[in-house]
């Protein structure tokens, strides 16, 4: 059997609304709610100095959204955008852009 078309890395798209790569984020997201994640983040965390002003805005949130990020694979900024793939957006609510959440860190 010979396959009768090239793949070039560019060719596998995963764009689809239903598909959800990193199922496993929904028992760990939803464990870290049932034990007061969210909240203990509102609590504890206040970003005094941001690098810029919207930074401050709504950190437990962004740490959740960082959090899920790692869990699903992120090991940089930019790939905390698997949480806002697909159908991720159907499963979570209050999902930040990674732009958005690098006001968070101090970039040197």
């Amino acid at each position: 059997m010979q396959v009768s078309h090239r793949f070039a890395e560019e060719s596998a798209l995963f764009d689809d609304d239903h598909l959800v790569s990193p199922a496993g984020l929904v028992p760990v997201m939803a464990l870290a709610e049932q034990t007061g994640l969210p909240q203990l983040l509102a609590e504890k965390v206040s970003i005094a100095a941001p690098r810029i002003a919207s930074g401050s805005a709504n950190p437990g949130p962004k740490l959740g959204t960082l959090i899920a990020g790692m869990c699903a694979g992120a090991d940089c900024i930019d790939d905390v955008d698997v949480v806002r793939s697909g159908g991720m957006r159907a499963l979570f609510g209050g999902v930040y852009a990674p732009s958005t959440l690098s006001a968070l860190m101090k970039i040197s």
